[in-house]
């Protein structure tokens, strides 16, 4: 299996239960493809570098996952078709230095995610 990282932005304009209903159909694209996702970083609405189909921000998602190169084609094709996504990259990790910092960094945005937010402090 190979690392690979997936960056996807989708449209602001979504309701926050939109949002979720979207990233949990692409959640399950990934599960149905056999990927093993390793951590999930929600980072939120930011502002676009550039427009993009007229919007200036977009709800960001980063997900860390192993997958069989096979699979990846599927990913992307669902992707490439949902109108809900303005942005997608998917980026593979082959050598070991880079293998070694995808551990890293799925790392830390799992660390990321179970610390308590400064609301449950």
């Amino acid at each position: 299996m190979k690392h690979y990282e997936l960056l996807f932005v989708l449209k602001p304009t979504l309701t926050e239960e939109e949002n979720k209903a979207k990233f949990d159909s692409i959640m399950s694209v990934l599960e149905k493809n056999g990927c093993e996702v390793a951590s999930i970083n929600d980072m939120g609405v930011r502002k676009l570098a550039y427009q993009i189909e007229k919007f200036e921000r977009g709800h960001y998602y980063v997900i860390y996952f192993k997958s069989n190169p096979s699979a990846i084609e599927e990913i992307l094709r669902n992707l490439r078709y949902t109108e809900e996504v303005i942005r997608f990259l998917n980026v593979k990790f082959e050598s070991k230095k880079e293998l070694v910092n995808w551990e890293k960094m799925s790392k830390s945005v799992s660390k990321k995610s179970q610390e308590p937010k400064e609301e449950e402090k």
